[in-house]
């Protein structure tokens, strides 16, 4: 059979699958390994490759016109050229190949479920029905392949708190296999209403856990229909209360779109009175991708017309003593005094600048754009900064 035209989507290569019954992940390696050694890795054959023993790897990825029948599972595809020594893959029955971990990459995540109990109208990640029996174990078993010197690592969804006792299985194997990394959970914080589940998380007692959470308003109703779901709000406050009672840190995330800018100042007042408890408050640019695609109409509002009631939610809770930053937004775009809070928190597998950014004295410390968020002009206005603009005020 020929080789057929991969596609890349993402962090995925189709290819031409052969011996494949079941989901694989194993660590690429590009030269061979001790044969003692290759359960825990998959061998990368360029073309130019001489040929060599595959037994006992976990799997095959050729770039090989022509490629022997082997029992060894194997994956041909014009080119893998995107993979790197020691990232992490998971290959399917059909031949994709999926990049779970990148071994050189500072934003890597655990991709936890694509169920979610929220229908957010901004979700980037719109939810699914899916089977996720399995699902804690396949998790476990990336984990134990990442370098445990790794210094972050993300669970994320969908909510990975539908995993059930599932989710608290794979934090104990970061807590054991990766002790130094911080791991971040995200999650909408709904199902830590309930004081037991909050007690089992803070159980495990893993050494740099944070929990993110969005909080959307300080209205109960406009914080239910913006996750278009009713009760969520109580759901979700009671939730970080519990969190906090059993000293598991907690972050309060804000996306700002056009429910969630006006009353930007009551939500920080609101925080202030009611969950100081915060570890950290993140104010977040929206990512027109998924239901904020399919919903943007609705959802924009330009950073402009809401840098001044930003600022001033970001003061209120910075001289209170919180930690605050925001996420998602260009330096050239929010008001300077806004600087020191701005992060550079873009994924990098899916941050771009445009050319115009090119002539930005301070490009070095501005966070970027989504790549998608390119394809709206609305969404990528830029006014680049000059040094005399700098001396200048």
């Amino acid at each position: 059979m020929g080789i057929d035209v991969i596609a890349m989507i993402q962090q995925g290569v189709q290819g031409i699958p052969s011996a494949i019954g079941y989901d694989l992940i194993g660590k690429v390696c590009l030269s061979p390994v001790p044969t003692g050694e290759r359960s825990e890795f998959i061998r990368l054959l360029r073309e130019s490759d001489a040929d060599d023993d595959l037994s006992g790897y976990v799997a095959v990825l050729s770039e090989r016109q022509s490629f022997p029948t082997s029992a060894v599972p194997t994956v041909s595809a014009a080119s893998f050229a995107h993979l790197a020594e020691n990232d992490i893959v998971l290959v399917n029955s059909r031949g994709y190949v999926r990049t779970v971990v990148r071994k050189d990459s500072p934003s890597n995540s655990l991709f936890a479920t694509d169920r979610c109990n929220s229908l957010c109208l901004m979700c980037s990640q719109p939810p699914r029905e899916t089977d996720d029996r399995g699902k804690a174990a396949e998790l476990i078993r990336i984990v134990s392949l990442m370098d445990p010197n790794t210094k972050e690592l993300g669970i994320t969804g969908g909510e990975p708190t539908l995993l059930g006792d599932g989710l608290f299985e794979v934090i104990a194997a970061c807590r054991d296999h990766l002790p130094s990394t911080a791991l971040h959970v995200l999650s909408n914080g709904r199902r830590f209403w309930y004081p037991s589940y909050a007690r089992k998380l803070a159980a495990i007692s893993h050494p740099d856990l944070m929990i993110g959470i969005p909080v959307y308003s300080d209205i109960d109703s406009l914080h239910d229909h913006i996750v278009q779901a009713k009760g969520a709000f109580d759901e979700t406050i009671i939730g970080l209360q519990n969190l906090a009672r059993y000293e598991v840190p907690v972050e309060i995330r804000i996306v700002i779109q056009s429910h969630t800018a006006p009353r930007l100042r009551q939500l920080a007042s609101y925080i202030y009175r009611n969950l100081t408890f915060a570890s950290h408050v993140a104010f977040m640019g929206l990512e027109i991708t998924g239901f904020a695609k399919a919903n943007l109409s609705e959802l924009w509002i330009d950073p402009e017309d809401y840098s001044t009631d930003l600022e001033a939610a970001v003061n209120l809770l910075s001289t209170s003593g919180l930690n605050v930053s925001v996420y998602n937004h260009q330096l050239c775009r929010v008001p300077e005094s806004l600087w020191p809070f701005c992060r550079q928190s873009i994924s990098d597998w899916k941050n771009e600048f445009p050319p115009e950014c090119g002539a930005c004295e301070v490009k070095s410390g501005c966070g970027g754009f989504f790549s998608w968020n390119l394809k709206y002009p609305k969404a990528c206005k830029i006014r680049p900064v000059s040094k005399p603009k700098l001396a200048a005020q």
